[in-house]
Order: structure tokens, then sequence, then C-alpha cells
């Protein structure tokens, strides 16, 4: 059974920082791309950055380069996305999934919420 479990997220003021995790099993994770998602209510769920397979490529979306880094740790079947100089409209609940910025699996985790507020 595919299971995606998010953490790390919490309130940050502006400029602040977060690392997310996403601890992945049911699957051979060593060989799928990750990509993190995210979600505002009313809006669909839109990539947010992607790394491949073995961690040598990675992707962002243009809102989020060059402040959000994506790393992965294949011992520990994990993904990591640090979000540096947030911004109230990175507000939102953040999902991970296999696949390079489509999701392979239909089972997605609770996601983990950020809040950028002062």
């Amino acid at each position: 059974q595919v299971q995606f479990v998010e953490s790390g997220g919490g309130l940050v003021q502006p400029g602040g920082s977060l690392r997310l995790s996403c601890a992945a099993s049911g699957f051979r994770f060593s060989s799928y791309a990750m990509t993190w998602y995210r979600q505002v209510p009313g809006k669909e769920r839109e990539w947010v950055a992607v790394i491949s397979s073995v961690a040598r490529g990675t992707d962002y979306a243009d809102t989020m380069k060059d402040r959000f880094t994506i790393s992965r740790d294949n011992a520990k079947n994990t993904v990591y996305l640090q979000m540096n100089s947030l911004k109230p409209e990175d507000t939102a609940v953040y999902y991970c999934n296999a696949g390079w910025r489509t999701a392979v699996f239909a089972s997605w985790g609770q996601g983990t919420q950020v809040t950028v507020s002062s």
C-alpha cells in the first residue's frame, strides 16, 4: 500500500523558513522521481519542486526558484523541501507524490499546512 506522510509545516512569519519532510512507503522509492505539490482551497493542486530518482536533476516552479530547495534521502525513503524567504502567497497545504511533475499514484497523504502570516 502506497503511503505518503508529510510533516514540518506550521505558522511562520514572512521571510521565515521551514523544512518539510515526506516519508514514503509501499513502492521502490529510489526508482521514482519525487514531486512536491501545494494546494489552496478552491484552486487546483500545483507542482512546486521535483527531484529525479537519484537526485541528479531538480526543477522548480518559477515562483519558487531561488527560494526553495528539494532534496531526498533514498536510504530513508524521504524527500525534503527547504523553503526560505517565505511569502504569504506560499500559504497552502503541501503534499508529495512520486513522478516527475505528474503524480504516479492515486493515493495522497494528508499534507502539511504551511501558513505564512505576520
